[in-house]
């Protein structure tokens, strides 16, 4: 990559950010368990079996439809977490303030954090507070490190895909995104278009406690979208993923303002949904039990895990075509998360 600057895009989950990982980040701080390059890392501390991971958050507006900046910190974190197969239990919160920044609004993101972490069952256990000059702060910056315990018997890696594995998305896609760049662009929308963000722990609970073996992936699509969590998948199981465009749940509102931005909502984040890539003898149970929670009562299988074209993820489209779909460069939404 150039070394000239860092540029907007190299935030953005797609490929700037990889190669900026890739080529700048990891070298020298290479380790085994940092190799693993996951949403959070696996480790073995004395015989306990945890997951580990940490998250920054510079969403703009810091209040949309559904939430905060601080109920986004919450919800990010322990995902991560849920994502290998651990418990949430912990977490820790570093927040840097700009001058001036109101006291109220303060309290307002807190009490959503608050609110989010009771909801996920987790414990805001230590925290760090650092105060920046006016102008140049951005408001509120928040830095959190979340740490679980993995359930026994259980592997999520990205590179566990199969072929023949089933592709399941445990809801509508682009919620998140759409719900915030429409507070910051000042769209509104006949129906109320919120945040979709919500901790996914008890949601894939469930399926590995029942299916500990056959549940072989589990991502949620945040920055980059569905493009960008299922190509991560193809690029480290090596392995290809066919999906069918009309079976991917996207609401009318997210549609509409996708095509009035100019932008592909496969690429849009969200913040609480889950892909689970499941053996195929288990994929209806899998379907019956995502829909059975609120959060999964919009699951659907969307595609298929294949040894054809290893490496690409490949849409057949409505119309009876086909595309290959790529991870984004860099962000066509900045400060979404």
């Amino acid at each position: 990559m150039s070394d000239d600057v860092i540029l907007l895009g190299h935030g953005g989950g797609g490929e700037l950010t990889r190669r900026l990982v890739a080529e700048v980040l990891a070298p020298p701080l290479a380790n085994p368990v940092l190799a693993q390059m996951d949403d959070a890392a696996e480790v073995d501390l004395d015989g306990a079996r945890l997951a580990l991971t940490t998250d920054s958050f510079v969403v703009d507006p810091l209040f949309f439809p559904g939430g905060s900046i601080g109920t986004l910190a919450v919800c990010g974190t322990v995902n991560d977490l849920a994502m290998q197969g651990a418990e949430p239990k912990y977490l820790t919160l570093g927040m840097i303030l700009e001058e001036g920044f109101p006291v109220a609004d303060l309290r307002r993101i807190v009490a959503d954090l608050a609110a989010a972490a009771k909801r996920a069952g987790v414990l805001v256990a230590a925290g760090d507070t650092k105060v920046v000059e006016r102008g140049k702060g951005g408001g509120v910056y928040l830095n959190t490190a979340g740490i679980g315990v993995r359930l026994p018997g259980v592997s999520t890696h990205v590179r566990n895909a199969q072929p023949g594995d089933a592709v399941i998305l445990s809801g509508t896609l682009g919620d998140h995104g759409i719900a915030v760049i429409s507070q910051r662009q000042g769209l509104s929308f006949e129906t109320t278009l919120e945040t979709d963000a919500a901790p996914l722990w008890e949601l894939v609970r469930p399926l590995l406690e029942r299916f500990p073996k056959d549940i072989h992936v589990l991502r949620d699509p945040t920055r980059g979208g569905l493009t960008a969590a299922l190509c991560d998948v193809t690029t480290a199981a090596g392995c290809g993923i066919r999906l069918h465009e009309k079976d991917i749940p996207i609401r009318p509102a997210v549609r509409g303002a996708c095509g009035l931005l100019g932008l592909d909502p496969l690429t849009v984040a969200n913040e609480g949904k889950a892909i689970v890539i499941c053996a195929e003898a288990v994929a209806a149970d899998v379907l019956a039990l995502l829909r059975d929670h609120p959060l999964g009562r919009d699951a659907v299988r969307i595609g298929t895990v294949t040894d054809k074209h290893p490496g690409l993820l490949i849409l057949e489209t409505g119309i009876g075509g086909e595309r290959i779909l790529l991870p984004p460069a860099g962000e066509d939404l900045p400060r979404i998360c």
